[in-house]
């Protein structure tokens, strides 16, 4: 049972949170932070290679959630891998009981820590798109019959509703929707009028889930930095004068935290959440905002 599609197929408000895979061999910290996400959220999201960083591979990290009994959804980005490496890994996932599929371009080269590497690109995240709709339909990238099978994976994309061009934002998304687009995570909101928009002149009309990217801001530093390093989006000023003059930062930007997700719930169908190397803060900003504990068996557990 895919619970993540169970739950945003009956239209319940989605709870997702994101987790990096190591940077070495050991699980533990990952597997800590997962943990503290049981029974709080429908599904991990493990990350692929984010800001172009060389960690585990997200299919190895997932798979282990899923032997923990935690829901993922896997993150696949085109960056890395050509369109003959990007099916292997997808029949790959299917395989190994990994539904739920984050379609990616991915990060620029230059943003990480191999910036010599080669970029592969050969597809794009709508194109990646497409590939999944026809794997799931038994067919192949060329559209030729799969004689072992369609696989079953749930597929979802990025969207970022603070684009400054509105027309650019509305056919990026028509065309992912067109692809095969299942749901949208969006990147971190820090614009809740533009949020508003989007979903109101654009999304609403597809009635496809939208989880708004939630970030835990942990200081005024840390709130500069994003501003400084994250291309489109721009922490307001009052947001940083106010963690700037909390004696407690850190709770108050877990405070922000659940404002938002307040806010988003009034918008969008689900959050996603987003608290690098803290991600066992993210029960406290949900108890916060009033959002409960989710009513989820776990039927994954030890099942390979």
């Amino acid at each position: 049972m895919n619970d993540f599609r169970q739950a945003a197929t009956n239209g319940e408000f989605l709870i997702t949170a994101e987790v990096a895979p190591p940077k070495g061999g050991d699980i533990t910290h990952m597997m800590e932070m997962a943990n503290c996400l049981k029974g709080r959220v429908h599904a991990v999201n493990i990350t692929d290679g984010s800001r172009a960083v060389m960690r585990m591979s997200p299919f190895a990290a997932s798979l282990i959630l899923l032997r923990h009994g935690i829901e993922p959804v896997c993150q696949f980005a085109c960056r890395d891998r050509n369109r003959i490496g990007l099916q292997g890994d997808l029949l790959g996932a299917h395989a190994l009981g990994i539904q739920n599929i984050l379609a990616l371009t991915g990060d620029p080269i230059k943003a990480g820590d191999y910036p010599d590497a080669k970029a592969v690109f050969d597809l794009e995240a709508v194109r990646l798109l497409k590939i999944v709709g026809n794997l799931n339909r038994g067919l192949d990238g060329n559209d030729k019959p799969l004689p072992d099978g369609a696989v079953d994976l749930f597929v979802g994309a990025a969207v970022d509703p603070q684009c400054k061009s509105k027309s650019g934002l509305e056919r990026r998304f028509e065309q992912k929707i067109a692809a095969g687009a299942q749901f949208f995570q969006s990147q971190l909101i820090s614009d809740f009028d533009l949020l508003e928009k989007f979903m109101y002149q654009i999304a609403n009309g597809y009635q496809k889930p939208v989880l708004a990217g939630i970030f835990l801001l942990k200081s005024a530093k840390n709130a500069e930095f994003i501003n400084r390093n994250v291309p489109g989006v721009e922490i307001p000023q009052h947001i940083i004068d106010r963690l700037a003059r909390s004696s407690q930062p850190l709770q108050e930007g877990i405070k922000i935290a659940a404002e938002q997700v307040q806010m988003a719930s009034q918008l969008c169908q689900g959050v996603h959440l987003m608290a690098v190397k803290r991600e066992d803060l993210i029960p406290q900003i949900l108890d916060l905002a009033g959002i409960p504990a989710l009513a989820i068996d776990s039927p994954h557990a030890n099942i390979i």
